[in-house]
Parts: structure tokens; sequence; C-alpha cells
């Protein structure tokens, strides 16, 4: 694995050599708008593994993307690499349809320790969620980024991510999202501890998500990238496009529903993804994921 040869699958030209906050938001930037979230993998019979050089090799060498446990375990070693001060975290994420978080963790995040203060680094949650900058982790307060306002709540020792919503200009309506979604003001995200987490501890989840009937991931196909105004996002047949605040504190949203035959052609272009076996699209879940 060689640092060099993943600044130049994410396109990042800079100066790694100071361990500093602007050059990690740098990175993290370069980041999420080269590599996607997705879990393209399962939906074509093969295995996600929680092991950092084949993470490395699938993401660096084959341009690939990956789910949180892969684009964040690779930040980890990258940013380790610089020489920051970097500790795995556990999350769970919020289920909008139950209102409710899961049981056990089901993400996974970073904590970097810089100059006195704490902050969250996640490159892998995607979609309209995405963090943009490591976030400081501070309770209470609002931090404005690209994508909306995010702000961390603390209570007894648990920490909880949540983003306010910007209304949504939707060009073609009819394949939206529910009434109840698109009214929501404030989404929660997911709710963590900083109580450390070694990359074992990960496994278990890792092979629950793509294989359980009911995970997400197994439900729905899923390739999202940011780009340098917003988002796209493939999810089963569906192409979304969106521009953050296109106008009036409005996000800017172009739904499309792709054939079969535009799928290949769509992942190569509009996120620089070739496959090696072939996709079988799934969207058989109705969790939204805007």
């Amino acid at each position: 694995m060689d640092i060099k040869e993943y600044f130049a699958r994410i396109s990042y030209r800079g100066s790694p050599n100071k361990a500093d906050l602007a050059t990690m938001s740098d990175i993290f930037q370069h980041h999420i708008q080269a590599v996607p979230f997705e879990n393209l993998s399962i939906h074509c019979g093969e295995r996600i593994e929680l092991n950092l050089e084949a993470t490395y090799n699938k993401i660096v060498r084959k341009k690939r993307g990956g789910w949180c446990m892969e684009n964040n375990y690779l930040l980890s070693w990258v940013l380790k690499t610089l020489g920051y001060d970097v500790t795995l975290l556990g999350a769970k994420v919020y289920v909008t349809e139950l209102d409710a978080y899961p049981d056990e963790i089901d993400h996974l995040l970073l904590l970097v320790e810089l100059d006195g203060k704490s902050y969250i680094v996640d490159g892998g949650f995607g979609l309209a969620y995405q963090l943009w900058q490591p976030m400081e982790l501070i309770s209470g307060t609002d931090q404005p980024q690209t994508p909306g306002v995010f702000r961390f709540q603390e209570e007894s020792g648990t920490w909880y991510l949540e983003k306010v919503k910007r209304k949504q200009w939707i060009i073609n309506p009819s394949t939206s999202t529910s009434q109840t979604v698109e009214n929501e003001v404030c989404r929660r995200i997911y709710l963590f501890t900083l109580q450390p987490r070694d990359i074992a501890e990960f496994r278990g989840c890792n092979a629950h998500l793509q294989t359980a009937p009911d995970s997400l991931f197994v439900t729905k196909s899923i390739c999202s990238l940011q780009t340098a105004d917003g988002i796209r996002a493939l999810v089963g047949w569906k192409l979304t496009e969106m521009k953050y605040n296109y106008r009036d504190n409005m996000d800017l949203v172009e739904i499309r529903i792709l054939a079969d035959e535009e799928i290949e052609k769509t992942l190569k272009e509009k996120f620089n993804i070739t496959l090696d076996k072939k996709l079988v699209p799934v969207n058989s879940s109705r969790l939204s994921l805007f």
C-alpha cells in the first residue's frame, strides 16, 4: 500500500507534510468526490472483505468505492500514515421507519484528536447525509456545510448526529419520495459513544449487513458520489442528481428511472466505476435515502 498511489486515486496534489486541520479537510474532500459510497459487490455476487489490503486494492487500484467500513477503514490508514491521532468508533444508524436506533453498532466512523480538539471524520455515509468536512466534536452547536447544517447533541456520554434539511425543488415529482419524508425539518443520522473500537468488532456487522434479508444493503443496490456542488446517486434503477442550495435555501433534485441497458454506462460515466461482474439492480425497500 502506497500513500502516493492513494493520492493519485483521489486526485490530491496538495502537500501532506503538515498534519493539520486544513490538510485533513482537503484530503477528506478529495476522497468523497472521488470514491463512491457503494454496496455493488453484494449485488454482483461478490463478498465485501473487512481487510485493509483488500479494501486498498478495491478502492485504490480497481477504482471502486465502498461502504462505511471500507471507506473509513482506508481513511484511518491514510490519516495514521500522515501522523494523525485516529481512533475507530462505532455508531448506530437511525432507522426512520422504526423511529429507533438498532441494538448493535452498524456504522464505522473516525475520531481524530488534533491541536487539543476532537473531530469526527466520516467519509462513509454517502447520499445526502455525507459530511463534507470533519466536524468538531462539540454539543449543541450548528456546523453549516454545503450539504446543510449538521450538529451534535450529547446526552450522558451518548452523541447524536443530526442534519437540518433544506426544502427540495423536485423537477419531476412523480418519481419523488413520500410526503412524510419531504416534510421533515431535521433528520437524525446516528448515535455513537467515544468508546474506542477495534476493527475486529465490526466483522460481525460486516457479514450481517451483506446477508440479512432485511438489511438495507441487501434490499437496495446503492452507488452515490459527492460532486462539486451536490450529489448523484443510483439506487436500483433510480438515478437522482441533487444540486445543493440551488436557490433560496432550496436543493434542486432531478430523478430519472434507467433502463437495464443504461446501468453499466451510467456507472462508468457518472461514478467512474467498471464492475468485474454483472450487476443485478435491486430497490425493494421503501426506505427513503434522501
